[in-house]
């Protein structure tokens, strides 16, 4: 059985959820938005920052944080861009590391899109991950 997590996050349109929870399993998909739904200016840093803020906050509100991450799948637009992706990473996620992939794709849903990041994390104890209306 899977759980979504509650998240703060801008509500997307699309069927999906930010992020669910199945055997103490988180999986999520983030992407570079802001609050107000919008894909955030300034290029692949900015975007990559907003991203993982996407993600830190995402884990927080599953009772974990980026320390329990177990995978990261990084997919950008540019392969020059990953060197940016990677030094921002690097402000985030500290050793032991995930395990971690980086693809480089023709594009994104939104045309306006980077970067994005699909992740996986472990959470301690899987009933404290926060389901929608608790």
């Amino acid at each position: 059985m899977i759980h979504a997590v509650s998240t703060d996050l801008f509500a997307s349109k699309a069927p999906l959820e930010w992020a669910v929870v199945g055997n103490g399993i988180l999986f999520t998909a983030q992407i570079p938005i802001g609050d107000d739904g919008q894909v955030v200016a300034g290029g692949i840093e900015a975007q990559t920052r907003q991203t993982l803020d996407n993600l830190a906050h995402t884990l927080e509100k599953a009772g974990a944080g980026l320390e329990a991450l177990t995978q990261v799948l990084i997919y950008v637009t540019a392969r020059e861009d990953l060197a940016t992706v990677n030094k921002v990473y690097a402000e985030y996620v500290h050793a032991p590391y995930p395990n971690r992939a980086a693809i480089i794709v023709s594009g994104f849903a939104r045309e306006e899109m980077l970067v994005e990041m699909v992740a996986y994390a472990a959470l301690a104890d899987q009933g404290t991950a926060r389901q929608d209306g608790q």
